[in-house]
């Protein structure tokens, strides 16, 4: 009883916190409206970071980044890529939905830049921009790099490698970090193998970190594959990544 007291309460003054910390901002895709969250330095001439969620949507581990970004001297803006009333809300709802984005990847490209205009318009200096993409936000953040997208670096953490292999690889500008956990199954030794080549190909400037002992969702607190002490390394890693490309 009093675990779940305490648990309640927890997770009461987790969304106070991010109600404080983070304000609504409401956006169009055509008829669909989206419906992002900006952190509370919005105005500011900042340097600026997307962050692009896992499969679900909007969750606690991008907020949670958004507000230590913030700390940082980040203006953080997280896109809404499904829009209002097409939130996934169940594992097989959220396969199909990110499926479909990575399958149409220039739809998603499209929901990226948007979000990219959003984050700008609350203040990022529009050269000191970046990405990044936790899962299906971190297959994201590499349809930036991919899609030519305004933004100087992108960071993948746990995202899908894999690309369909008729795409002709293509220059890449921006600076590329994928942060991969070695333990997870979702991602091929080809996935893995064509990203590098894509990579070369594309005369870009990346770098990927494996991560030792570590399933998919190594990041995420509520995860079972949860390593705090990789989860540690990888966002210090983002950190050392972004101040060296932004400030």
């Amino acid at each position: 009883m009093i675990r779940s007291i305490l648990l309640t309460a927890m997770i009461t003054a987790s969304g106070n916190l991010f109600s404080q910390k983070l304000k609504p901002v409401s956006y169009q895709d055509g008829s669909q409206k989206l419906n992002g969250l900006v952190t509370s330095n919005a105005g500011k001439k900042l340097p600026g970071v997307l962050i692009l969620p896992a499969w679900k949507g909007i969750d606690e581990e991008a907020k949670t980044a958004a507000i230590e970004l913030e700390k940082q001297g980040y203006i953080a803006f997280i896109a809404d890529i499904y829009g209002e009333g097409k939130i996934p809300t169940d594992n097989e709802s959220a396969a199909k939905s990110s499926g479909y984005y990575k399958q149409n990847f220039q739809e998603y490209q499209k929901r990226i830049s948007l979000a990219l205009e959003q984050l700008k318009k609350n203040g990022a200096v529009s050269d000191k921009v970046a990405v990044i993409g936790y899962c299906f936000g971190g297959t994201g953040a590499l349809e930036s790099a991919r899609g030519h997208l305004p933004v100087a670096g992108v960071v993948s953490i746990h995202g899908s490698l894999g690309r369909d292999q008729s795409r002709k690889n293509e220059a890449l500008s921006a600076k590329i970090l994928v942060e991969n956990p070695a333990d997870d199954k979702s991602v091929t030794p080809d996935d893995y193998n064509n990203l590098i080549k894509e990579m070369n190909e594309g005369n870009a400037d990346w770098q990927i970190i494996t991560y030792a002992h570590s399933k998919h969702t190594f990041t995420d607190p509520k995860s079972p594959d949860y390593n705090p002490t990789m989860a540690k390394r990888a966002w210090n890693h983002t950190l050392m990544f972004l101040k060296e490309i932004l400030k």
